[in-house]
C-alpha cells in the first residue's frame, strides 16, 4: 500500500500535547499550554451568544464580514496611525495560525528563503517545508534576548523571499525595539523581500509599547500584519485572526484562503468587531493584569533558585533551570518536574529548527496567563520540592 505524505507522517506528536497528556495523567498544574483559564469579556461572550440567534448563520464573506473588516482597520488607524481600506486591505481568516499559512502560501515558491528568529513559535518550521521554502534561521541570545545583527545579516540573500517576524515573540517574551525593526525594515528593502508580522501578542506588553514593522518607512506595501482576537480577547478557542496587508498581497492571499477555510462563523466575526472597539482601556486592564502575574510569578521562581529572563510581552516567562538540572536536559527536567512537582512546562528546546545547531538545553517556559490562586498553588508545589536556598 502506497503511503501518506512522508513529511507529515515523520512529524512528531509536538511536545505540547505530550506535557499536557503528562500532567493530566499526574494530575499536574499545566503551565505548558499558552491559554487563559477564565472566560474572555462578558460583552464580548453576550454579543456571540445574541448574534447566533440573529438569521445569519450562513457562510460569511471570503474576506471577512464587513462590520469586523471595517473594525479591525479602525483599531490599525487608532493603535498605530496606519491608513487601512477595510475592503481590499484586511483578510478575517479562521485563526492566526490559518493567517500564517495562508500568507505564506500566496508567497512562497519551492526553493524561496525564509529568515526565521530562533526560538520560534512550533507551526513555522512544518508549514514552511511543506511548501518547499528554504529555512535560514538566526538566534536572539539568552540571558538578554539580543539580536545580533551581523548573524542577521549573513541569513539574507538574493534568494530571501521573505522574513517571518513575530513580536512580541513566543516563546521568549521579547518585544522588538525600534531599532531592531528598522534593521529588520532595511533587510528587507535592501533584498527586496516581504515581512510576514505575527503580532497575536500586540496588546499584551509589559512597559513596553508594541510597534507593527509596517509602521516603518518602506514597510507599509512590504509587511503582512496578522492578528489574533483569541489572544486580545482571551478566547483561544474562537479561532478568529485578522491579516492587514496592501491589496496586491491580499488579493493572492484571499485565493490561498479560499481553498484552505473559506470563511469563520459569523456570530463570533461580529462579537469580535464588537471587541475591538472596545478601546484602549481594555487592553490597558488585560495587559496590568498579566504584567501582575507575570511579575508574581517570576518573583516566586527566582525565590526558588531558577532566574528568568526578560519578558515584556506574551503569555509566557523562560526560567534557567542550570542550579537545579543535575545532569539533566530541559526535556528530562520537564518530564520529572510534571511526575515529582505536579507542575508542567515546556522545553525551549522545542521551539527551535531539530535540522539546526544544538539549541540551549537549560531553559524552560511558562505561561503564566492563569489565575493568580493557580499560579501561587503552582508556586507552591514547586516550592515543595526546590528548596529556596538552592541556587
Amino acid at each position: 500500500m502506497k503511503t501518506p505524505n512522508a513529511f507529515l507522517g515523520s512529524l512528531p506528536t509536538t511536545i505540547f500535547t505530550t506535557m499536557s497528556q503528562l500532567a493530566m495523567a499526574h494530575g499536574a498544574i499545566n503551565l505548558g499550554q499558552g491559554f487563559p483559564d477564565t472566560e474572555g469579556p462578558a460583552e464580548l461572550i453576550d454579543a456571540a451568544a445574541e448574534a447566533l440567534k440573529d438569521g445569519r448563520n450562513q457562510y460569511a464573506p471570503l474576506t471577512g464580514l464587513p462590520e469586523l473588516r471595517e473594525a479591525v482597520a479602525r483599531a490599525n488607524g487608532r493603535d498605530y496611525g496606519l491608513d487601512i481600506d477595510p475592503a481590499t486591505e484586511v483578510i478575517v481568516t479562521s485563526g492566526a495560525t490559518e493567517a500564517l499559512a495562508v500568507s505564506l502560501m500566496a508567497l512562497i515558491e519551492p526553493g524561496d528563503e525564509v529568515v526565521l528568529i530562533e526560538p520560534l513559535y512550533d507551526t513555522y518550521l512544518p508549514v514552511l517545508r511543506l511548501l518547499g521554502a528554504v529555512p535560514r534561521c538566526v538566534r536572539v541570545e539568552a540571558p538578554d534576548w539580543h539580536l545580533p545583527e551581523d548573524a542577521l545579516r549573513a541569513a539574507f540573500s538574493a534568494k530571501t523571499k521573505l522574513i517571518l517576524l513575530n513580536s512580541p515573540m513566543n516563546p521568549s517574551g521579547k518585544v522588538f525595539s525600534p531599532q531592531e525593526l528598522d534593521l529588520i525594515a532595511s533587510l528587507v528593502l535592501e533584498h527586496d523581500c516581504y515581512a510576514l508580522c505575527d503580532e497575536v501578542y500586540e496588546h499584551l506588553t509589559f512597559g513596553v509599547k508594541h510597534i507593527p514593522l509596517m509602521t516603518r518607512p518602506g514597510m507599509r506595501e512590504r509587511a503582512i500584519r496578522i492578528g489574533s482576537a483569541g489572544k486580545s480577547f482571551s478566547v483561544t478557542g474562537w479561532k478568529i485572526g485578522y491579516i492587514t496587508a496592501c491589496p496586491t498581497l491580499t488579493a493572492v492571499i484571499a485565493k490561498a484562503h479560499q481553498i484552505i477555510a473559506f470563511s469563520s462563523a459569523p456570530n463570533l466575526q461580529r462579537a469580535v468587531a464588537k471587541g475591538l472597539d472596545l478601546g484602549e482601556s481594555f487592553f490597558t486592564t488585560l495587559s496590568d493584569s498579566l504584567r501582575a502575574r507575570r511579575d508574581l510569578f517570576a518573583e516566586g521562581l527566582h525565590a526558588l533558585g531558577f532566574p528568568t529572563l526578560p519578558a515584556d510581552g506574551s503569555y509566557f516567562v523562560v526560567a534557567d533551570i542550570s542550579a537545579h538540572a543535575n545532569g539533566r536536559d530541559d526535556v528530562a527536567f520537564c518530564r520529572d518536574l510534571v511526575v515529582e512537582s505536579g507542575v508542567a512546562a515546556i522545553p525551549v528546546s522545542a521551539f527551535y529548527d531539530p535540522q539546526g545547531a544544538e539549541p540551549p538545553r537549560h531553559l524552560i517556559r511558562f505561561a503564566f496567563c492563569k489565575t493568580e490562586a493557580v499560579l501561587t498553588e503552582a508556586l507552591d508545589r514547586l516550592g515543595r520540592h526546590f528548596s529556596p536556598q538552592e541556587g
